[in-house]
């Protein structure tokens, strides 16, 4: 992503000079690079601030164009193209690490969220601007749909800071990657309805067309991820380098494959990473690895093109509009959450977490290029008004959301990472490496190790404390803020995850109680 980025930053020197030269080349690499760089220091600077790393990056490319280092870049068709293949990869890389036994208690309302909420949330929007900003009813529902979405590099990137039970997570990851399909077709549908000389279409007959889309995207989707696996068992090699692309490719395909026959590209390479990532293939450490390098190349490429294409030149006209777009859809969240979560029976802390934690990011400003590319009259201001939205928005949100966490209580007294090791005995066991980070207000606290009677071939293998490590013996304490590496069988894992969650929950007498 961020060579195309700085390739199309040296348009005017391609013009002057005819075609692009290894001299072009250089420079290209050169730039490319030092983004690259930035931005991987920058996420040191996210962790300490608590600001998705998003902005940053938008940061960069606000650097790198008009307004700082006079790079021009003004194409909205190439945009949206690289957008749409980092969306791919970042939803590929958010199926591939999800793990099912976490969010399937979460799939069904995170469903319902990810479309009668999106419709919901569209409505709430539309109003709003239409009657408080004057739009027009197309234009307020356009707008509405285009920041419907939640986006999951946000969300998954405020979910490795924040602790969460595993409900609430798996709810939140399981959103920002079905939601993106629902919000894509419908922004599709409705800028295609205000192009010139567009035939009107009844709305019913637009959603059922989009409900066939989303339908027939999943089977794709499902039946990709369920014969991929089939084929990578079958030619798995010794390199796991290799055997990492084949199982990204696979899910890639499934994008390609459903597009192809008009169906949800999105949902289904969702559902197929999904499916890939939660079967029993070999590799899994390097397959883990090289799909989160390949999601955070995407998202640093994506938003610093994304802010290139900015024009800081027009924010403050879209300021206020922004404001009360931004505050429309932080209306129509809630009601969106009580919708759809409230038939299921969520507690209304729960919800109220959700409510807050709906973030934008990457997809609704992508979206936002979709109006001007299919010739939809009079709405070049849209991206600078979603751009505005995204960045004010998410200063206040995402800074804000452990403190909500506490305050709601619902935030997980530990908190569980998988870790990607490349380590090849533990692959030929058939055991995986796990770390606990036990909160404040975690039970573990005060347990020793053997009372935490893990499942038989379960080990805490080292103990983390005050800067300092140390092999744990059975009668040592545990303590709050220690970090715990457990090596556990594949079997078993999903055993000593209930375990451990149980003795945090109750303490040593946790076996006795029916949580």
């Amino acid at each position: 992503m961020t060579l195309p980025l700085a390739l199309t930053g040296f348009a005017t020197v391609r013009d002057v000079r005819g075609a692009f030269t290894t001299d072009d080349l250089s420079l290209a690499l050169l730039v490319g690079s030092v983004v690259l760089v930035v931005a991987v220091a920058a996420v040191r600077l996210s962790v300490r601030s608590g600001l998705p790393s998003l902005l940053i990056y938008l940061g960069i490319g606000l650097a790198l164009g008009e307004g700082g280092l006079g790079i021009r870049y003004d194409s909205q068709e190439l945009t949206q193209v690289l957008g749409y293949a980092a969306l791919v990869l970042i939803l590929v890389e958010g199926g591939i690490s999800t793990q099912w036994a976490g969010i399937r208690r979460s799939v069904a309302p995170a469903a319902v969220l990810a479309t009668v909420g999106v419709a919901v949330s569209v409505v709430v929007v539309a109003v709003v601007a239409h009657l408080v900003l004057g739009w027009s009813w197309e234009v307020s529902l356009l707008i509405g749909a285009v920041v419907a979405s939640t986006d999951a590099a946000a969300v998954f990137s405020v979910l490795r800071r924040v602790p969460l039970p595993r409900r609430i997570s798996g709810m939140l990851e399981a959103e920002s990657g079905f939601n993106d399909a629902p919000t894509v077709l419908l922004v599709t549908a409705l800028a295609s309805q205000l192009a010139p000389d567009a035939e009107g279409e009844p709305w019913w007959q637009v959603g059922a067309l989009a409900g066939l889309e989303l339908a027939g995207g999943a089977l794709v989707g499902l039946a990709v991820g369920w014969l991929g696996a089939r084929l990578l068992r079958a030619v798995a090699t010794t390199s796991s380098a290799l055997f990492a692309i084949g199982v990204l490719s696979m899910a890639v395909l499934a994008y390609g494959a459903a597009d192809l026959v008009h169906t949800s590209g999105f949902i289904a390479c969702y559902l197929a990473a999904l499916v890939l990532g939660n079967v029993s293939l070999p590799h899994r450490p390097s397959v883990m690895g090289f799909a989160t390098a390949i999601g955070w190349l995407a998202q640093i490429g994506l938003f610093v093109l994304l802010g290139l294409l900015a024009s800081p030149s027009g924010f403050a006209a879209q300021l206020v509009p922004a404001l009360v777009v931004g505050a429309a859809v932080l209306l129509g969240r809630p009601l969106s959450v009580i919708a759809s979560c409230t038939p299921f029976r969520i507690p209304w802390r729960t919800q109220a977490f959700l409510s807050w934690a709906g973030l934008r990011g990457a997809v609704p400003i992508v979206l936002a290029t979709v109006p001007v590319t299919a010739g939809t009259p009079g709405v070049e201001w849209m991206f600078d008004l979603v751009f505005v939205l995204v960045v004010v928005f998410t200063l206040i949100q995402a800074p804000t959301l452990p403190w909500v966490a506490r305050a709601l209580k619902v935030d997980a007294a530990h908190h569980r990472v998988d870790l990607a090791v490349e380590a090849t005995p533990l692959t030929e066991l058939g055991a995986e490496l796990l770390e606990i980070d036990i909160g404040a207000a975690s039970r573990l606290a005060g347990v020793r190790v053997f009372e935490l009677r893990l499942p038989r071939g379960a080990n805490v293998a080292l103990v983390v404390r005050g800067g300092g490590s140390f092999v744990p013996r059975d009668v040592d304490v545990l303590r709050h803020g220690d970090q715990l590496l457990v090596v556990a069988p594949s079997a078993v894992r999903a055993a000593v995850e209930r375990r451990l969650y149980q003795v945090s929950r109750g303490g040593r007498l946790a076996e006795w109680t029916t949580d």
